[in-house]
């Protein structure tokens, strides 16, 4: 049953269909049912964004390993209540994405990689918790792009975060193997 709203804001927990029918609402994220609003990205982000997406979707699309997806794709992280995060990046290998349940929404499935791209107003707590959320979906390898220190932290499930920053190259471990991006290419 679709919930009828007589404003722009809505009241109560939402799911992530609901959520999916209130385009109005974006950008942003549903965090336990609850929308989080999110600011339209700079012409930075925007641009290591494009950078990103354009690295992975060459070298996995050469390989024939899945697909690369961009523009904050919503994918759920928990359900009921529902969280679905919008990562700026994701990497999905052909069995993970013939696994999804349906073709049209939000992905019900976890990405392999997830990029975030830090905005100047993002909180260390915040990218904690997403962090979190994303590794207890299935997320293999979460890379948080820091536009102000022009490095990236590389996290996955085995331990300590990885920082790259300028000459160094970032690789795609066991999720993309053989992938090499160079740093300075993300902020190009």
């Amino acid at each position: 049953m679709e919930r009828a709203y007589s404003g722009d804001e809505p009241r109560g927990l939402l799911t992530g269909d609901e959520l999916l029918r209130m385009p109005w609402l974006n950008p942003c994220e549903l965090v336990g049912g609850r929308v989080i609003r999110m600011t339209p990205t700079n012409p930075t982000h925007g641009r290591i964004e494009v950078n990103v997406a354009a690295a992975l979707r060459s070298f996995a699309r050469s390989r024939n390993l899945g697909v690369v997806m961009a523009g904050e794709v919503g994918v759920f992280t928990s359900r009921d209540p529902d969280t679905v995060r919008a990562p700026d990046v994701l990497f999905l290998s052909h069995e993970r994405d013939a696994a999804r349940t349906r073709q049209d929404g939000f992905l019900d499935v976890a990405p392999e990689i997830v990029v975030e791209i830090l905005s100047p107003t993002d909180r260390p707590v915040e990218v904690q918790r997403k962090l979190r959320e994303y590794f207890a979906a299935g997320v293999r390898v979460v890379w948080v792009v820091d536009p102000a220190e022009r490095a990236v932290g590389v996290h996955d499930t085995h331990g300590e975060p990885r920082r790259f920053a300028a000459g160094d190259v970032l690789c795609g471990g066991t999720v993309l193997p053989g992938l090499e991006l160079p740093v300075d290419e993300v902020f190009e």
